[in-house]
């Protein structure tokens, strides 16, 4: 397993690199999130678990792009935004054109996110679910 987290660790860190020029350019993130939605979509039965963690990833990012939400570090911000441009990329560890297992990594990569964030994606779902009540109780 370590061998595996620091792999992962190495992969996701080649893509926060890129994800620092997407900070301040709303349209890049417009973009990005229409690509991983796109590709979700499609590989939404071989996501498993990985498609709700993905969900979660991208409403946050919205919502901090929109200023809706701001009780997050920026560095988690492009830390989500690396491991979506992982996502999204055709050519990472096991690349997608390989039928059945391209997928995998992806969803190792989503997970080893989620696990790395785990307080501050709890705090901000918390802050989604009080919202969404909040919407659909609008005399409250």
């Amino acid at each position: 397993m370590y061998n595996n987290n620091k792999l992962l660790e190495k992969e996701q860190h080649k893509y926060i690199n890129k994800a620092k020029e997407f900070i301040g350019n709303p349209q890049k993130i417009k973009d990005l999130l229409q690509n991983v939605v796109s590709k979700a979509t499609v590989r939404k039965g071989h996501l498993g678990d990985a498609w709700e963690k993905l969900q979660l990833f991208v409403d946050l990012v919205k919502a901090y792009t929109k200023g809706e939400y701001k009780n997050v570090h920026p560095s988690t911000i492009v830390t989500i935004i690396g491991a979506l441009l992982y996502f999204v990329s055709p050519f990472d560890l096991i690349p997608d054109f390989i039928i059945g297992l391209g997928i995998f990594d992806d969803a190792a990569v989503i997970g080893f996110t989620l696990k790395k964030l785990s307080k501050e994606l709890n705090e901000f779902e918390k802050w989604k679910n009080n919202k969404q009540i909040t919407l659909d109780n609008p005399l409250d």
